[in-house]
């Protein structure tokens, strides 16, 4: 290939193949769809995808290719909700409002073509699961630097649904505007978090003396950027794309390293893959007793288990100061090992869900 017209005909042709190659792959997902709508086996299998991911990010590392895993995934998450689409449309409902970070999270799994239902609180999430009004729900469990989602955990305790899915986020604010230059915005729009995250930018580029104006949500400062002259937006590379307001700057946050890990939930149990996680709730019946936690925990290092989370959380249905525990733990509860701890506990164990470990 001598000239640049070379290689657009070479990438036209090497387009054309890989066309034929997804639909071919499509006609297999169909099928799998009929399997699947007889067997009544779950659609959404994470511990699949990411055995095929490892897979393929082998395959090229050793193949010598320029596609690394961050690149695969991103391409074959896409395609693997196209699939699922394929095989049965899926809703899925979030915590909005549209153009979140939750929606945000939402879409990087379950793709553009999805049925997206924006939902006002993580208990109307919930909610709209239990009644089947959707497939699978997403909603945040703990900030690296907020902390744990306490209503998150407190409707865990008490709900049908499980844990099919976790994902580890990085929190990215943009800065949108239809300006085209800094000295024409005098007024910046977004949640009030998002004027204290982005403080050292607002004050690097001269802006810290505009009208500050807080909103209920960064999804609403993309709305008023995009349709008020002289203004921008503090708010989710989503909201931005969404309500088409162009993004002058990305990664304004100070804290560059905060992430949020985000649970999918669903109605349906994973299998066992090489990699898992588990979550479980624990209420202790000997719990005012001095050492019963460390006695439970006991057991979890008899049988080299190891934990990556406990937290502690009020029970409000004792009328004192009651506690239960939430726990996670590397494995699958299916385990021998892990069926041994949990048996002997069985009266104060609750599965919360096993599913794939999530790249932190």
């Amino acid at each position: 290939m001598k000239t640049l017209e070379d290689c657009r005909v070479a990438i036209d042709a090497l387009d054309n193949q890989i066309l034929d190659l997804l639909n071919q792959r499509m006609r297999v997902v169909e099928r799998v769809g009929e399997i699947k709508n007889d067997t009544g086996g779950a659609i959404y299998r994470p511990e699949r995808e990411k055995e095929i991911i490892n897979r393929l990010t082998k395959l090229s590392k050793e193949s010598g290719g320029l596609l690394n895993e961050a690149a695969i995934e991103a391409i074959f998450l896409e395609v693997f909700a196209v699939s699922r689409n394929l095989e049965l449309p899926e809703r899925i409902a979030y915590l909005g409002p549209e153009g979140s970070f939750t929606h945000q999270a939402a879409e990087s799994r379950f793709g553009a073509m999805s049925e997206y239902l924006s939902l006002g609180s993580i208990h109307s999430v919930f909610k709209t699961l239990e009644a089947k009004r959707a497939k699978f729900g997403v909603v945040p469990i703990e900030n690296s630097r907020d902390g744990i989602v306490g209503e998150t955990l407190d409707l865990l305790s008490k709900s049908s649904v499980k844990i099919v899915a976790e994902l580890y986020m990085p929190i990215h604010m943009a800065f949108a505007t239809k300006e085209e230059h800094l000295s024409n915005i005098k007024k910046v729009y977004s949640k009030d978090k998002g004027f204290g995250q982005c403080r050292e930018f607002l004050v690097e580029h001269g802006l810290i003396n505009a009208e500050l104006i807080p909103v209920e949500s960064t999804a609403k400062a993309a709305i008023l950027a995009a349709s008020e002259p002289n203004s921008a937006a503090i708010c989710s590379h989503i909201a931005a794309k969404l309500y088409g307001v162009p993004t002058m700057f990305e990664n304004i946050e100070d804290d560059i390293g905060s992430q949020t890990r985000f649970l999918i939930l669903s109605d349906f149990k994973n299998g066992m893959s090489s990699d898992d996680k588990t979550s479980i709730l624990v209420r202790l019946k000997d719990a005012v007793e001095a050492g019963s936690l460390v006695r439970f925990l006991q057991d979890f290092d008899r049988e080299k288990i190891n934990l990556s989370k406990i937290e502690s959380r009020p029970s409000k249905d004792d009328g004192g100061f009651g506690y239960w525990f939430y726990i996670d733990f590397y494995g699958h509860i299916d385990e021998e090992r892990i069926q041994k701890v949990v048996q002997k506990h069985a009266d104060e164990v609750t599965w919360l869900g096993s599913y794939v470990k999530g790249e932190n």
